[in-house]
Protein backbone atom coordinates (compact mmCIF):
# COMPACT_ATOMS: atom_id res chain seq x y z
CA UNK A 1 0.00 0.00 0.00
CA UNK A 2 1.18 3.50 -0.65
CA UNK A 3 1.12 6.31 1.93
CA UNK A 4 -2.42 7.32 0.89
CA UNK A 5 -3.81 3.84 1.57
CA UNK A 6 -4.46 3.05 -2.10
CA UNK A 7 -3.56 -0.31 -3.57
CA UNK A 8 -0.25 -0.20 -5.38
CA UNK A 9 -0.27 -1.36 -8.99
CA UNK A 10 1.14 -4.88 -9.39
CA UNK A 11 2.02 -7.04 -12.35
CA UNK A 12 0.76 -10.14 -10.54
CA UNK A 13 -2.70 -11.66 -10.98
CA UNK A 14 -3.10 -12.14 -7.22
CA UNK A 15 -3.25 -9.42 -4.59
CA UNK A 16 -3.06 -9.56 -0.82
CA UNK A 17 -6.16 -8.46 1.08
CA UNK A 18 -3.91 -6.02 2.97
CA UNK A 19 -3.29 -4.20 -0.30
CA UNK A 20 -7.02 -3.95 -1.01
CA UNK A 21 -7.90 -2.53 2.40
CA UNK A 22 -7.83 1.27 2.27
CA UNK A 23 -8.26 1.42 -1.51
CA UNK A 24 -10.66 4.19 -2.57
CA UNK A 25 -14.05 3.43 -4.14
CA UNK A 26 -15.43 5.90 -6.68
CA UNK A 27 -18.73 6.40 -8.46
CA UNK A 28 -18.66 6.42 -12.30
CA UNK A 29 -18.18 10.22 -12.35
CA UNK A 30 -15.05 9.96 -10.21
CA UNK A 31 -16.51 11.10 -6.87
CA UNK A 32 -15.01 9.19 -3.96
CA UNK A 33 -17.67 7.17 -2.14
CA UNK A 34 -15.49 5.57 0.51
CA UNK A 35 -12.67 3.08 0.99
CA UNK A 36 -12.41 -0.69 1.21
CA UNK A 37 -12.38 -1.63 4.89
CA UNK A 38 -12.13 -5.38 4.39
CA UNK A 39 -13.14 -8.20 2.08
CA UNK A 40 -15.34 -11.19 2.88
CA UNK A 41 -14.17 -14.51 1.45
CA UNK A 42 -16.25 -17.64 0.91
CA UNK A 43 -14.22 -20.24 2.84
CA UNK A 44 -15.45 -23.16 0.73
CA UNK A 45 -15.02 -21.59 -2.70
CA UNK A 46 -11.99 -19.50 -1.77
CA UNK A 47 -13.37 -16.44 -3.57
CA UNK A 48 -14.05 -12.89 -2.47
CA UNK A 49 -17.81 -12.37 -2.23
CA UNK A 50 -18.09 -8.89 -0.70
CA UNK A 51 -15.94 -5.82 -0.36
CA UNK A 52 -16.96 -3.95 2.77
CA UNK A 53 -16.74 -0.23 2.12
CA UNK A 54 -16.39 2.34 4.86
CA UNK A 55 -18.51 5.41 4.31
CA UNK A 56 -19.54 8.27 6.53
CA UNK A 57 -18.42 9.01 10.05
CA UNK A 58 -16.89 12.15 11.49
CA UNK A 59 -13.30 13.35 11.42
CA UNK A 60 -12.16 10.51 9.21
CA UNK A 61 -13.69 7.87 11.48
CA UNK A 62 -15.79 5.54 9.34
CA UNK A 63 -18.51 4.09 11.53
CA UNK A 64 -20.81 2.84 8.77
CA UNK A 65 -19.76 -0.23 6.78
CA UNK A 66 -21.47 -1.25 3.54
CA UNK A 67 -20.98 -4.71 2.02
CA UNK A 68 -20.84 -4.51 -1.78
CA UNK A 69 -20.97 -7.56 -4.03
CA UNK A 70 -17.37 -7.99 -5.19
CA UNK A 71 -18.43 -8.46 -8.82
CA UNK A 72 -19.84 -4.90 -8.85
CA UNK A 73 -16.39 -3.36 -8.43
CA UNK A 74 -13.98 -2.73 -11.29
CA UNK A 75 -10.41 -1.63 -10.64
CA UNK A 76 -9.47 1.58 -12.45
CA UNK A 77 -5.70 1.95 -12.77
CA UNK A 78 -5.97 5.64 -13.69
CA UNK A 79 -7.82 6.41 -10.45
CA UNK A 80 -5.88 3.93 -8.34
CA UNK A 81 -9.14 2.62 -6.93
CA UNK A 82 -12.31 0.70 -7.56
CA UNK A 83 -15.27 2.06 -9.49
CA UNK A 84 -18.79 0.94 -8.69
CA UNK A 85 -21.91 1.91 -10.64
CA UNK A 86 -23.59 3.57 -7.65
CA UNK A 87 -24.13 7.06 -6.40
CA UNK A 88 -24.03 8.36 -2.84
CA UNK A 89 -27.83 8.10 -2.44
CA UNK A 90 -27.77 4.42 -3.45
CA UNK A 91 -25.06 3.71 -0.91
CA UNK A 92 -26.88 5.57 1.87
CA UNK A 93 -29.98 3.40 1.39
CA UNK A 94 -28.00 0.13 1.28
CA UNK A 95 -27.71 -2.52 3.98
CA UNK A 96 -25.04 -1.45 6.45
CA UNK A 97 -23.73 -2.08 9.90
CA UNK A 98 -21.72 -0.19 12.48
CA UNK A 99 -18.09 -0.83 13.30
CA UNK A 100 -18.00 -3.42 16.07
CA UNK A 101 -21.52 -4.68 15.29
CA UNK A 102 -20.78 -7.04 12.39
CA UNK A 103 -23.71 -9.12 11.14
CA UNK A 104 -23.60 -12.83 10.55
CA UNK A 105 -22.63 -13.09 6.89
CA UNK A 106 -24.91 -16.05 6.25
CA UNK A 107 -26.70 -16.82 2.95
CA UNK A 108 -29.81 -14.84 3.97
CA UNK A 109 -27.76 -11.71 4.67
CA UNK A 110 -25.86 -12.19 1.42
CA UNK A 111 -29.12 -12.46 -0.51
CA UNK A 112 -30.40 -9.25 1.12
CA UNK A 113 -27.29 -7.37 0.01
CA UNK A 114 -27.37 -8.81 -3.51
CA UNK A 115 -31.09 -8.06 -3.88
CA UNK A 116 -30.60 -4.45 -2.77
CA UNK A 117 -28.06 -3.76 -5.49
CA UNK A 118 -29.39 -5.90 -8.34
CA UNK A 119 -33.08 -6.44 -7.70
CA UNK A 120 -32.52 -10.19 -8.07
CA UNK A 121 -31.41 -12.98 -5.83
CA UNK A 122 -27.93 -14.39 -6.47
CA UNK A 123 -29.12 -17.92 -7.12
CA UNK A 124 -32.10 -18.96 -9.15
CA UNK A 125 -33.59 -22.35 -8.47
CA UNK A 126 -34.21 -24.11 -11.78
CA UNK A 127 -36.94 -26.71 -11.78
CA UNK A 128 -36.63 -29.67 -14.12
CA UNK A 129 -38.79 -29.41 -17.25
CA UNK A 130 -40.10 -32.96 -16.87
CA UNK A 131 -42.14 -32.34 -13.72
CA UNK A 132 -45.67 -32.93 -13.85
Amino acid sequence: MNDKGAAVQSEHALISSRRIEGTPVYDPRGKKLGTIDTVMIDKSAGKVVFAVMSFGGLLGRHDDLYPLPWNMLAYDTARGGYVVDLDEASVKSAPRYRTGDEPLFDPAYGEKIHFHYTGTYPFEIKMPDNLG
